[in-house]
């Protein structure tokens, strides 16, 4: 991947995929909240396996140049933790919403900030634990854990975050030794190896209009990842980085005009702490690097 600096396309480019990932969101909101979600994120995992693999018979060498690995057990397990995250996340917006939902998930920059030690031996200052606590606080804020009955189905979107960032991390540990095309090979193979037998086992008849709306799912779901993958490589991740918040901008314009979801005040303002935090915790990243 030849990477150039032209910031400007790589923040469009940005702005556009948190776009197609939030309609994304709103698709999977609306078929998980009618069909099971197994079977939703298995149909979506076909799609992506047979994209990933289209790809690799197309490159030099095919699929077995593609797949080879001398990491096979950490692409799958990478392959089996976005799927099992998916999964999490898609369930969590049928019983909490989108807007609650991606209002902890964007917290997940700062578990990966936070779990970059352990899992990568990378070292993490006193400024960025700082950040790190505080948006935590942030997301306290919109869990309330102290107000009557503690619900346990809030902290889904939190378990969502945590997988995420491991996921994150083990692809960011898998890069030292393996390419980004094996890397998204595996990702899409594990993942539909995972889901199928699953999603067969709780499938359900879908209407013809849902069918329409399962395409859209799939196609937006890779053509998010392609848009990403051009913004990485129009500008640097620290410059880009910072305006993934938009997702939750646009995730929140669905819940409140398709869903009829509302914005509660401890809501705002934890989500206004953790985004406050992680572009602090970027910015010191950038600083850093």
């Amino acid at each position: 991947m030849v990477q150039t600096n032209n910031v400007r396309a790589g923040v469009s480019l940005m702005i556009a995929a948190t776009v197609v990932f939030a309609l994304q969101d709103g698709v999977s909101r609306h078929l998980a909240g009618n069909y099971n979600t197994w079977m939703v994120v298995m149909i979506r995992y076909w799609f992506f396996a047979a994209f990933v693999l289209s790809i690799a018979a197309r490159t030099p060498g095919g699929i077995r140049a593609t797949a080879r690995t001398p990491q096979p057990g950490l692409q799958i397990l990478r392959g089996l933790l976005l799927a099992g995250e998916v999964s999490i996340a898609v369930y969590g917006f049928t019983l909490l919403g989108l807007i609650e939902s991606q209002a902890v998930f964007i917290c997940y920059p700062l578990l990966v900030a936070a779990l970059s030690g352990p899992v990568l031996g990378e070292d993490v200052g006193w400024r960025r634990w700082a950040a790190i606590a505080v948006g935590f606080v942030g997301v306290l804020i919109i869990l309330q854990p102290g107000r009557g009955v503690f619900d346990p189905v809030a902290i889904i979107p939190l378990i969502s975050a945590l997988m995420f960032a491991l996921y994150a991390l083990l692809t960011r540990y898998a890069a030292r030794r393996d390419t980004t095309a094996t890397s998204f090979f595996w990702t899409g193979v594990a993942g539909a190896a995972l889901m199928t037998p699953i999603g067969l086992w709780h499938w359900q008849a879908m209407s013809p209009p849902d069918w329409a709306w399962m395409g859209l799912l799939c196609v937006s779901g890779v053509f998010g990842h392609w848009l990403l993958i051009k913004c990485y490589e129009m500008a640097q991740a620290s410059a880009v980085q910072p305006f993934a918040y938009f997702h939750l901008i646009w995730a929140s314009i669905i819940g409140l005009t398709l869903f009829g979801e509302l914005i509660r005040p401890n809501l705002a303002l934890g989500a206004a702490i953790i985004i406050a935090a992680g572009l602090f915790t970027l910015w010191r990243e950038r600083r850093k690097g």
